[in-house]
């Protein structure tokens, strides 16, 4: 469920906001699955009431929910909501490490696409990556403390080499997590299909 590969949006399948309670939750998935049934001839999407099924089962459970959240900022930028109302602080640090996943990557193709002029300009990033202006700053400050990007005579932000290695360890510890989340849902599925 990382890097938006396997990532699932089961919010948007069962159409509820992603802060909603668990009544709100059960209301939808209702819903959507008599829509869906295969016994609704009108209506009936096996795949569709499958992926209901698979949404409200991760969700109903409230510490898979947690987990789950997560996953979520991190692919989709989302902010929860804190118990006070507030913004979670967890939750922004997940969304920023998300803003920096994608800028360095972003940055990373820039230079493997031309390697003699990789900058990438302000608005060229802001644009491209749907980042919120007000905090580039902080991000480019924590990249280039890092060592991970740096400024080009011309002004333009370019990934750096240690930038680089970071990206590819990036990489490949997503095909890792995947692997495992696979081989996770294969085991949970032939589980299913015996119980």
């Amino acid at each position: 469920m990382e890097n938006g590969h396997s990532f699932i949006d089961y919010y948007r399948i069962l159409q509820v906001n992603p802060e909603c309670n668990a009544r709100t939750l059960e209301v939808a998935y209702r819903y959507l699955a008599k829509i869906y049934h295969p016994d609704h001839p009108e209506t009936a999407n096996v795949e569709r009431f499958k992926a209901v099924i698979e949404a409200y089962r991760l969700l109903k459970n409230s510490n898979k929910r947690v987990n789950y959240n997560v996953q979520y900022a991190r692919n989709t930028g989302f902010l929860f909501e804190s118990s006070d109302g507030s913004r979670s602080e967890h939750m922004t640090a997940l969304t920023d490490a998300n803003i920096h996943d994608q800028l360095l990557m972003y940055l990373y193709r820039k230079r493997r696409e031309c390697a003699r002029d990789p900058g990438a300009g302000l608005f060229d990033i802001l644009r491209n990556l749907n980042c919120p202006e007000e905090n580039f700053e902080f991000h480019t400050w924590y990249l280039k403390k890092k060592g991970f990007i740096e400024t080009n005579d011309d002004g333009t932000l370019a990934i750096t080499v240690v930038g680089v290695d970071h990206v590819i360890g990036m990489s490949q510890n997503s095909v890792e997590r995947r692997l495992r989340i696979t081989q996770s849902e294969s085991a949970e599925a032939e589980s299913w299909s015996m119980a």
